[in-house]
C-alpha cells in the first residue's frame, strides 16, 4: 500500500479528525488513535471512523501521560490533533517543542476556524463553518431558509479530507528536504476552496439561491418525485442530453420554451413534475437507464449498495461483522487501499502492544498502568 511505513499518532476527537486518520489507515499508514481514559470520560471514537487503527488510551492531564505522547511522536511521522487553538500548547505538546525533539515530524491540527484569527478558540460545528465560509448562503431552495447538505461539506470535505491531502504534501515535500512542518487545516478555509467554482464563475449565480441552473433553478437540474413516492434527479444541461430528457418524457420539443428561458423555468418544472408524478421510479429507470439523458434514480445508502453499477466495480465493503461501507478512493491501478475488514478498536484494546512497539519497557508500562496514566483494556474472549 501506499502509506505503507508510515507512523501517524491520532488525538481522538469528532468526525473529520477520525475520517482523515482512517483515510491514512486505508492507504496503509499505521495509525495509533490516543484515547482519552474510560475513567475521565473518554468515549473513544463516536464517529465509527476507526476502521484499520489501534486504541491507546492515555491520561494527557498529567505530566507522565504527556511524557508517552511526546515519546510516540519523536519516532512517529505525522501527529493529528484536532483541537482548538492552544489546548496542545497548554498541555506542553505543541509543534515548537514535538518537532524540536522529532525535526522530521508532521504536525497536522485540523479545527474549526484554524490557529489565528479572533474566532480560532471558539466552537462551532459544520453548519457554522459552512456559514461562514460563504457557501451555505448558496445551498438551498428559492425563497426557503438556507440548509446544510447534512454535515458532509465543512466537517469531512473541507476538514477531514483537506487535511489528508495537506499530510500527503508534506510527506512528500519532506523526501526533498528531510523536514517536517505545521499544517494549518481548518472547515472555514477548506471549505471556502473547495468554493472556489463559485468565486471564479459568478455569471452562474446572478440569481438568487435556488433559481441558477445548477442549484435545483433550471427544470433540467433538479429531482422529481415519481408514482411510488421515491425521486428521479435529472442533470439534462447539454443540449444533446436535454434532447434525450425531452424524449424520455414523451414530450415534444417544439412544443416547450426554449431550454435556458429563465422566466418559463417554474412552469417547466411544473410539466415535468407531472409527467414524472405518472410513472414508478423503476418505470423511469427502465426508460433512461443506459442514455445519455443524465437521468437517475435517487437511490438510499442500501440501494446504492446493491447497484449494479456498485456490484460490477466492488465499490461498497462488507466487514467481518457484516456492515457495509463504501471502498476507499480513488481507486490506484499498482497501490490501491487496503481496507481493514476486523471490528473498530475499543477503547485501550492495543496500549501495551504499541508502547512495546515505541520502546517502552514491561516495567515501565506497568508503573504507568498501576498509576493510572494508561489504560489496557483488551476485550475478552467469547468463551
Amino acid at each position: 500500500m501506499a502509506l505503507r511505513g508510515i507512523s501517524v499518532v491520532e488525538l481522538a476527537g469528532l468526525a473529520p479528525g477520525p475520517f482523515c486518520g482512517m483515510v491514512l489507515a486505508d492507504f496503509g499508514a499505521n495509525v495509533v488513535r490516543v484515547d482519552r481514559p474510560l475513567s475521565l470520560g473518554g468515549l473513544g471514537d463516536v464517529s465509527r471512523l476507526s476502521r484499520g487503527k489501534r486504541s491507546l488510551v492515555v491520561n494527557l492531564t498529567t505530566p507522565p501521560g504527556v511524557a508517552v505522547l511526546r515519546r510516540l511522536c519523536a519516532r512517529a511521522d505525522v501527529v493529528l490533533e484536532p483541537f482548538r487553538h492552544g489546548v496542545m500548547e497548554k498541555l506542553q505538546l505543541g509543534p515548537e517543542i514535538l518537532q524540536k525533539e522529532n525535526p522530521k515530524l508532521i504536525y497536522a491540527r485540523l479545527s474549526g476556524f484554524g490557529q489565528s484569527g479572533r474566532l480560532s478558540r471558539v466552537a462551532g460545528h459544520d453548519i457554522n463553518y459552512l456559514a461562514l465560509s460563504g457557501v451555505l448562503s448558496k445551498i438551498g431552495p428559492s425563497g426557503m431558509n438556507p440548509y446544510p447538505p447534512l454535515n458532509l461539506v465543512a466537517d469531512f470535505s473541507g476538514g477531514g479530507l483537506m487535511c489528508a491531502l495537506g499530510i500527503m504534501i508534506a510527506l512528500f515535500e519532506r523526501t526533498r528536504s528531510g523536514k517536517g512542518q505545521v499544517i494549518d487545516a481548518n472547515m472555514v478555509e477548506g471549505t471556502a476552496y473547495l468554493s472556489s467554482f463559485l468565486w471564479k464563475a459568478p455569471a452562474l449565480w446572478e440569481k438568487p439561491r435556488g433559481e441558477n441552473i445548477i442549484d435545483g433553478g433550471a427544470p433540467f437540474y433538479t429531482t422529481y418525485r415519481t408514482a411510488d413516492g421515491e425521486f428521479m434527479a435529472v442533470g439534462a444541461i447539454e443540449p444533446q442530453f436535454y434532447a434525450l430528457l425531452i424524449k424520455g418524457l414523451g414530450l415534444k420539443s417544439d412544443e416547450l420554451p426554449d431550454q435556458h428561458s429563465m422566466t418559463d423555468w417554474p412552469e417547466m418544472k411544473k410539466k415535468f413534475a407531472d409527467v414524472f408524478a405518472k410513472k414508478t421510479k423503476a418505470e423511469w429507470c427502465q426508460i433512461f437507464d443506459g442514455t445519455d439523458a443524465c437521468v437517475t434514480p435517487v437511490l438510499t445508502l442500501q440501494e446504492a449498495a446493491q447497484h449494479d453499477h456498485s456490484k460490477e466495480r466492488g465499490s461498497f465493503i462488507t466487514d467481518e461483522k457484516q456492515d457495509v461501507s463504501p471502498r476507499p478512493a480513488p481507486l490506484l491501478s499498482n497501490t490501491p487501499a487496503a481496507p481493514s475488514f476486523k471490528r473498530d478498536p475499543s477503547v485501550g484494546e492495543h496500549t501495551e502492544e504499541i508502547l512495546k512497539e515505541f520502546g517502552f519497557s514491561q516495567e515501565e508500562i506497568d508503573q504507568l498502568n498501576a498509576n493510572k496514566i494508561i489504560e489496557c483494556n483488551k476485550p475478552r474472549a467469547n468463551l
